[in-house]
Order: C-alpha cells, then structure tokens, then sequence
C-alpha cells in the first residue's frame, strides 16, 4: 500500500466478525473474501484496487 499512499485521501479499516475480509472503495467492493471464497493472494487485492481505478 505504500506505493499508493498518495493516491487516497483516507483509508479506514473496520473490523468485521467470522473472518470477514472485503475491500471498498467509495462504497464499491473490488474484493470479497466471502465472493471468491478464499483469502486473497499477494498483490491481488492491490491488482483489484488498480481495476477500480481504471
């Protein structure tokens, strides 16, 4: 995440229950941990942060 430090304004992280582990961006999931049913690989979430952007 240190490479797109400067790209958000703020990042806030919630903690969830029963291993719940999604991201948001303005309120739009680009990745789920219940929707692809595993943990997310190294770099998958910031390959997801990078399509949300495009």
């Amino acid at each position: 995440m240190s490479a797109h430090q400067h790209e958000f304004e703020s990042l806030t992280l919630i903690p969830g229950t029963k291993g719940i582990f999604d991201v948001a961006v303005d309120g739009d999931v680009v990745w789920s941990k219940a929707d692809h049913g595993r943990q997310a690989e190294p770099g998958e979430v910031l390959a997801a942060l990078d399509t949300a952007r495009s």
